[in-house]
C-alpha cells in the first residue's frame, strides 16, 4: 500500500494562511493531506507543541509565516526561525530526521507558491516514511526522547535565551555585549546538551540504581561530565545516592520524577 503521510501544518493568519487560501480560490493543486492551524503569527508556535504534534504520530510539520521583514509583529518571524532551528536539532537527537519540520515564508499573493510547498513538502515527508513512534507498534525509545525534549525546551534557560535571541543580538546583554549569532546558538546548543543529558540521566536511573560509569557508557559522555549532572540533579532533589557497592556508588532518580516529570 501507498504511505500517505500525516502532516501538520501552523500558518501565520496574515500571510501563509491568507496565501493558502489564494491556493483554494485559485484552484491550484496540490496533496490534502496535510491539516493546517492557523495562528496569528509564526512566533505562537511554541517548540513543545511542534514536539508534541510529533509524539502524537505526526509524520511532519509545516510551519509557515511572512517573509523576513515583512512580519505584521516586527520581529515574530526571527523568533520563529530560532525556535524551529532548536527543534530541528533535538529532531534529531531524537533520531528523527530533522527535514520532517520544515519552516519557509509565503506572502498572502503567494497562492501558487504555498501549493508547490504542499506538494514539495508531502514528496519529501512521504520519501522519509513514516514516523518510527507512529502505529501500532512505536519505538518506545524514540518516543520517551521525544518526552525528554519537550522537557527540554520547558527548562527555563532555554526559554530565557530563546525569549532574549533577538534582543541579545541588536541590543546586546545587560553589560551592553552584542552577541553574534554563532555565539548565540553556541550557548543555547551548551544549555540544550546539559539539560538533554540530564533527562536522559533521569531516564536510564528511573528503574534501577546505575553507576557513574554505566551512564557514561550509555550516554556517551565523559565520566566528569556525568559526574557534574548528577551533583546538578542532587541539588535540584531529583536524584539521590542509592548505595555504594565497594567504592562505586549507585544513583537513582526520585521515585516519580521521571513519570511525572519526563
Amino acid at each position: 500500500m501507498s504511505f500517505e503521510p500525516k502532516l501538520m501544518g501552523f500558518m501565520c493568519n496574515w500571510c501563509s494562511y491568507a496565501g493558502a487560501d489564494l491556493a483554494g480560490v485559485s484552484r491550484y493543486q496540490y496533496p490534502p493531506d496535510i491539516r493546517i492551524v492557523k495562528v496569528m503569527c509564526s512566533a505562537r508556535v511554541d517548540p513543545d507543541i511542534v514536539l508534541e504534534m510529533f509524539i502524537q504520530g505526526a509524520d511532519g510539520v509545516f510551519v509557515g509565516g511572512c517573509h523576513i521583514g515583512d512580519c505584521h509583529y516586527i520581529k515574530g518571524n526571527y523568533y520563529a526561525q530560532q525556535r524551529m532551528k532548536v527543534v530541528k536539532r533535538l529532531l534529531g537527537k531524537c533520531g528523527f530526521e530533522p527535514e520532517r519540520l520544515r519552516l519557509e515564508w509565503v506572502s498572502a499573493s503567494e497562492g501558487e507558491r504555498f501549493a508547490r510547498l504542499m506538494t514539495e513538502f508531502t514528496a519529501q515527508v512521504s520519501a522519509l516514511g513514516p514516523s518510527p513512534v507512529s502505529g501500532e507498534q512505536p519505538d518506545i525509545k524514540k518516543l520517551r526522547l521525544l518526552f525528554a525534549a519537550k522537557s527540554v525546551v520547558a527548562d527555563v534557560r532555554v526559554r530565557a535565551l530563546l525569549g532574549k535571541y533577538v534582543e541579545f543580538s541588536e541590543k546586546g546583554n545587560v553589560f551592553g555585549r552584542k552577541l553574534s549569532e554563532e555565539d548565540l546558538d553556541a550557548l543555547l546548543d551548551s544549555v540544550m546538551d546539559d539539560e538533554f543529558a540530564r533527562i536522559n540521566i533521569l531516564l536510564a536511573a528511573s528503574s534501577k540504581p546505575i553507576s557513574v560509569k554505566e551512564l557514561a557508557a550509555d550516554l556517551n559522555l565523559s565520566a566528569t561530565k556525568v559526574l557534574q549532572h548528577i551533583v546538578t540533579l542532587k541539588e535540584r532533589d531529583l536524584m539521590r545516592l542509592s548505595r555504594i557497592e565497594g567504592v562505586t556508588p549507585f544513583y537513582q532518580t526520585v521515585q516519580g520524577v521521571a513519570a511525572g516529570g519526563v
